[in-house]
């Protein structure tokens, strides 16, 4: 009899765990992209904790020409839990506790979310936890909100016949951007925003055009001048694009699906002319095609924050698709 209730009431909490996570599933988070919630009551939050959580995820974001803080940070007392903040897509909840722990939750409370548990026996032991975790919590919040970038651009995108064709591959394109320029191993799609524009360049060359060692970020950006500076200019003669050099640029080591790939951010300028902004390039080494596929993204917003408008562009470049070779 009583291993008969034990039974019936393990099933009756399996069954309610999956009633309530699913219901978790159904309600779909909001908030505004790169933001995050920080659960966190004031005394924590005036103190070395807030200053840490500030420096760790408020920090400069790396290629910008102005600063920009990595994340929005908003911050709740956790009296405030069951508010509305908990359908926002990042959470990062702290408290002193019993033990020192870090955990993460994925749609504790809505969906797709990440929520980031963080306490401590006393403030010291707190962050500790912030600063062995603060890397594995950017890449997933960073990771998320590029999947929320592409899910927004899917809904509304463009088609790109000349992008398959040419490069054999497919890159998911918002509707507002338009192709501008159309060569044998070069496009250029443009959107135009209130008071500038963001772009999208790809190109190829032979894989052999990368040289490897210890000044291949010299290689990259001689090898991006040298394209960029064909096909965009500015009204004025002479007024062709290259990369800045008062801005030392920034070189990531990485990987596009599955593809060895560097990843480099700078502050392009337009030659004897005042135009100026950042941009991302990533140059992805395609064994398969015998090729250096090359994605970048750049802005020209002299008024506006360039964050969002670059992240936005990254979500594109790392929506593309390898296509399959067609048989002859």
């Amino acid at each position: 009899m009583k291993k008969a209730l034990f039974l019936l009431l393990f099933i009756s909490f399996f069954l309610t765990s999956c009633v309530q996570k699913e219901e978790n599933n159904s309600v779909k988070t909001s908030g505004k992209i790169n933001s995050i919630s920080v659960i966190i009551d004031d005394q924590l939050w005036n103190g070395e904790v807030g200053d840490s959580l500030r420096n760790k995820f408020a920090s400069p974001v790396t290629g910008l020409p102005e600063e920009e803080p990595l994340f929005t940070i908003n911050q709740y007392p956790t009296k405030l839990l069951e508010g509305y903040m908990t359908n926002t897509r990042n959470i990062i909840v702290v408290k002193k506790g019993p033990k020192n722990n870090f955990e993460i939750v994925q749609n504790e409370f809505a969906s797709p979310q990440n929520v980031f548990h963080i306490s401590g026996k006393i403030a010291a032991n707190i962050l500790d936890q912030i600063e062995i975790n603060a890397p594995t919590i950017i890449k997933k919040i960073r990771a998320l909100e590029i999947e929320e970038n592409q899910r927004i651009i899917d809904t509304a995108k463009i088609r790109t016949v000349a992008i398959n064709k040419k490069f054999n591959i497919d890159l998911d394109i918002p509707k507002g951007y338009n192709q501008v320029l159309i060569k044998r191993k070069f496009i250029w799609y443009k959107k135009e925003i209130s008071s500038g524009s963001t772009s999208i360049l790809v190109y190829q060359l032979p894989i052999k055009s990368l040289k490897r060692g210890p000044n291949i970020i010299n290689n990259i950006i001689k090898i991006r001048d040298s394209v960029v500076k064909l096909y965009i200019h500015g009204t004025i003669p002479r007024t062709q694009m290259i990369t800045e050099d008062s801005y030392s640029p920034y070189l990531f080591h990485t990987n596009i699906k599955g593809k060895e790939t560097y990843e480099t951010k700078g502050t392009w300028e337009l030659k004897n002319d005042y135009m100026s902004g950042p941009f991302i390039n990533y140059s992805i080494i395609d064994r398969t095609n015998g090729r250096i596929l090359v994605l970048e993204g750049f802005c020209y917003a002299p008024s506006k924050e360039k964050r969002d408008l670059m992240f936005e562009l990254e979500a594109i470049i790392k929506s593309v698709q390898f296509l399959k070779k067609k048989k002859n």
